[in-house]
């Protein structure tokens, strides 16, 4: 499932994107997520839980993708 998430800053932090996306209900899913290795950004995967995601990064979780916007 492919979706985009326009952000208004200059950028928004991993676990912040994955709760304000709907791809965790809480905070500390997302965490868990990311503690356990299992989101992509840019098809690597990315252990740092606030790593600053910028517009024209893919992020990926599953089948699930988001673009930023």
């Amino acid at each position: 499932m492919d979706q985009t998430f326009s952000i208004s800053g200059e950028y928004i932090e991993l676990i912040k994107l994955l709760k304000a996306s709907g791809l965790c209900s809480t905070g500390g899913q997302a965490k868990m997520l990311v503690e356990d290795e299992k989101i992509m950004v840019d098809g690597k995967i990315e252990t740092r839980k606030r790593m600053k995601l910028r517009q024209g990064m893919v992020v990926q979780y599953d089948s699930h993708s988001i673009k930023l916007l």
